[in-house]
């Protein structure tokens, strides 16, 4: 039987290292083959699995092999295969699925960026222009729609499974409108909204994101009414006034970039205004694991980073913000609790 294997010897450990990316094409593979869909509550049979995918018996068990490892999936002793709490999110349908997320690490590519760290580590810029001629999302639209609409699906993921979270921390009971700015679909104010039933709610990003808005907000939702969806790109303008401005995970760009957003977004609330401001951090979180690398990704695709508490503090203060509060929302998101001087 195979199972997970904990702190072998440092030789050993970076021998694993080295071929992470086997991991990686390994979770690829089992979440496009959807064999934790398939694997039902019951152990199954290799043979009956591989029927089921339509692959071969024997390199499926290969690639199951190797993913025990790791603990996704289990093997019993008679040679069945069973779900393991992290397989399970590889399914579509489980409510904390992370198998979009698993697709958008591991595009095509993805695959054709990570060989030139080196030379975004030497540079500090992104090397998707060099390799495709096209700024990112231009290259993503254009060349690879397929690959965009992973994208797409797997922020769609991210944002719905932290919303409630965003949701749950933030106290708005003394305020009476909410902006969520960049906030692609809308999921955290839809959820915000669904909290405090007398407040009103803008969404504002770019017209291709705000299209798809998430339907509780769309004409004919439960909660269009309240809410105006505003197409924009924050970094030019934020024609939006309210009393409560959220920024998630978008304060990802160059400086330059995040500066003008956070400038748009005090002449937009002025003085009073309180501007909260969510994004994951490489330094004291949980998640450093996952932060670190999503930082390396973001210098390999856009040029961009994932911030330290140091480095989003000063970003704020040199806007001119004043800090109030800095909360922890989750295990990979800090909240910062902000307010527009008088």
């Amino acid at each position: 039987m195979t199972t997970a294997q904990t702190a072998p010897p440092p030789p050993m450990r970076l021998r694993e290292l080295v071929f992470g990316a086997a991991c990686a094409a390994a979770l690829r593979a089992a979440a496009r083959l959807g064999v934790a869909d398939a694997l039902g509550d019951t152990p199954m049979a290799v043979e009956d699995l591989a029927a089921a995918v339509k692959t071969e018996p024997k390199p499926l068990r290969r690639l199951l092999r190797a993913l025990t490892c790791y603990g996704v999936f289990t093997e019993h002793k008679n040679g069945t295969f069973a779900h393991t709490d992290m397989s399970r999110l590889l399914r579509e349908d489980d409510p904390h699925s992370l198998r979009n997320i698993t697709l958008w690490c591991t595009e095509p590519w993805t695959w054709d960026a990570w060989p030139l760290l080196d030379e975004a580590v030497r540079t500090g810029s992104n090397v998707v222009e060099g390799l495709y001629g096209k700024e990112f999302f231009t290259y993503l639209n254009e060349d690879a729609p397929q690959s965009a609409e992973v994208f797409n699906r797997a922020m769609t993921t991210s944002s719905r499974q932290s919303a409630q979270d965003v949701a749950a921390l933030l106290d708005l009971s003394a305020s009476t409108s909410v902006a969520d700015i960049g906030g692609g679909q809308g999921h955290v104010v839809a959820s915000l909204l669904e909290k405090y039933p007398a407040m009103r709610g803008t969404l504002l990003d770019l017209p291709r994101v705000v299209e798809n808005a998430d339907p509780r907000l769309r004409e004919g939702g439960a909660l269009a009414d309240r809410v105006s969806i505003v197409p924009g790109d924050c970094r030019e303008a934020i024609p939006v006034r309210a009393d409560v401005y959220v920024i998630k995970n978008i304060l990802e760009w160059d400086d330059d970039s995040t500066a003008r957003a956070l400038r748009n977004v005090m002449a937009a609330g002025g003085p009073g205004a309180r501007v909260v401001v969510i994004e994951n951090l490489v330094d004291d979180t949980p998640s450093m694991r996952f932060s670190t690398a999503m930082d390396l990704l973001l210098l390999l695709n856009v040029g961009g980073a994932k911030h330290t508490t140091d480095s989003m503090v000063g970003r704020l203060t040199d806007a001119g913000l004043v800090i109030d509060d800095i909360r922890p929302v989750n295990p990979y998101l800090h909240a910062f609790d902000c307010t527009v001087p008088e």
